[in-house]
């Protein structure tokens, strides 16, 4: 990951796919705040996430758990679009990218990539 963010990016990364639930199926906001603030404290720093995981749920969990609560500069964020799904075209693909934008309130994204069905 060093060519792409540079040497003192972690080469451990937290997924954010799949996130702790209660037992109502929304998610436990407070776990996940928890497990951020200990990858953080770990010295870890490199996240990520799509617009399809959960929903968009987890999108927005990025937002609650590490946006809103860590300086933008002291993490790195990726995305993917799912090209499987929907983005047929770039007028599609780019709704998707600014949805996700959106949905975390990060305001760029360190990292996007298209995921193709092969």
């Amino acid at each position: 990951m060093e060519q792409y963010f540079g040497e003192n990016t972690p080469k451990l990364g937290f997924g954010l796919m799949r996130l702790p639930k209660l037992p109502s199926g929304k998610m436990d906001m407070e776990q996940v705040k928890q497990m951020v603030d200990l990858f953080m404290e770990a010295g870890l720093t490199y996240f990520d996430t799509a617009y399809v995981y959960d929903s968009g749920d987890s999108e927005r969990a990025a937002k609650e758990a590490l946006v809103d609560r860590y300086p933008r500069e002291s993490f790195t964020l990726a995305t993917k679009l799912c090209a499987w799904m929907g983005p047929h075209n770039e007028e599609t693909a780019k709704q998707q990218f600014y949805t996700s934008l959106e949905r975390t309130g990060a305001g760029y994204f360190d990292a996007s990539v298209i995921i193709g069905t092969s």
